[in-house]
């Protein structure tokens, strides 16, 4: 049986992701040095793509890495000396923070409960945190921060780095990237690619952080892939280590696919698809959404509490050739994570919420 995956990653592949492959394989692309120019402007073809995207200016270095978790690691060794302050709602965001513990930073954090969001007027950031991590989409509970509350939280402290973890919900998201210091997200999600390479969006502050860090306050900032060393090879396209060519090919060919049906179609459809399912969640009595506040709830990962079980739901769904995610940790049993990613078209999405109607 051939399934549909409304899993919030690994997801659904995107619609042209195996043509894009029998080319790699066809053109013999995973054979290639990664230091010849045939490499070079297959790298160089992915980041501008991506700059299109993403609306990317070139202050900002596109650099591959790989996974999204890699790029926590990398942002708090180059960018942070001694503290960092986190918005935790989840079980990634929570994540971040914990990973500045290990790093042993000084990590502070605001913290609400799972399914619960952040405004900006509720943010103060301690004076001498120099970083602020935050998930623009919680993937574990399905909530989402808006665009405008991020740029304000820049606004209010232009003196401080802000990381944004965009990896459930690129490239929904409109960042303004003059107000962005580093952004990341992993291609397993949104870009319907399988998991394997994680992207991170950094700009000359950043860079200028993890410089100074280095020379003068003789800080370890990574061996082989710390910020310096990643951003120059990125100037030649080039990685320092032997990359995922196919990964990075692959997202190279779905970002150029998305940028001929437009960013701005493509948020449209997906606020489009979020509307149908959240009013089937809403008015379905064996369904309620989790996240409470509207203003709060992604557009990309929608989690809806069960009356049922939510593992009778899943499989008997599976029977059907529809594949839903689980709740997340203690809400495994309890609730459904719906991806919302640009691979599962209107029609599928009305699908589901027949098949799901049906239960």
């Amino acid at each position: 049986m051939k399934y549909t995956f409304y899993t919030p990653g690994p997801a659904q592949l995107y619609p042209s992701f195996e043509q894009h492959l029998q080319t790699f394989v066809e053109q013999q692309l995973g054979s290639i040095s990664h230091r010849s120019q045939q490499y070079r402007a297959l790298h160089q073809h992915t980041v501008e793509q991506l700059r299109t995207l993403l609306n990317v200016p070139a202050t900002h270095a596109i650099l591959f890495l790989g996974s999204a978790s890699e790029a926590w690691e990398r942002i708090l060794l180059n960018c942070v000396e001694h503290e960092s302050y986190h918005l935790v709602n989840g079980s990634f965001s929570k994540k971040f923070f914990q990973y500045a513990q290990a790093l042993h930073k000084f990590a502070h954090k605001l913290e609400k409960p799972m399914g619960q969001g952040f405004d900006a007027s509720e943010v103060e950031v301690p004076e001498y945190a120099e970083l602020i991590g935050l998930a623009h989409n919680e993937t574990s509970s399905g909530v989402q921060m808006r665009v405008s509350d991020i740029h304000k939280i820049k606004r209010s402290n232009p003196d401080k780095l802000i990381a944004v973890d965009m990896v459930s919900s690129a490239p929904y998201p409109d960042l303004d990237y003059s107000l962005i210091d580093t952004a990341f997200f992993s291609v397993q999600k949104a870009f319907g690619l399988p998991s394997g390479l994680g992207v991170w969006i950094v700009n000359e502050k950043c860079l200028q952080k993890a410089e100074r860090l280095r020379k003068y306050d003789n800080l370890t900032i990574g061996a082989h892939h710390d910020l310096p060393t990643l951003w120059k090879n990125a100037q030649n396209h080039e990685t320092p280590a032997t990359p995922n060519v196919m990964g990075i090919y692959l997202l190279g060919k779905i970002a150029e696919d998305m940028n001929k049906i437009g960013v701005e179609a493509i948020r449209k459809e997906t606020e489009q698809k979020a509307k149908l399912i959240y009013k089937f969640i809403e008015q379905h009595e064996g369904f309620e959404p989790f996240v409470q506040e509207s203003k709060h709830r992604s557009q990309t990962v929608v989690v809806a509490n069960t009356k049922q079980p939510s593992s009778e739901i899943i499989s008997t769904l599976k029977a059907k050739g529809l594949v839903l995610g689980s709740g997340y940790g203690e809400h495994k049993a309890t609730q459904v994570r719906i991806a919302n990613f640009p691979a599962t078209s209107t029609e599928q999405v009305e699908d589901l919420i027949k098949a799901l109607g049906e239960l």
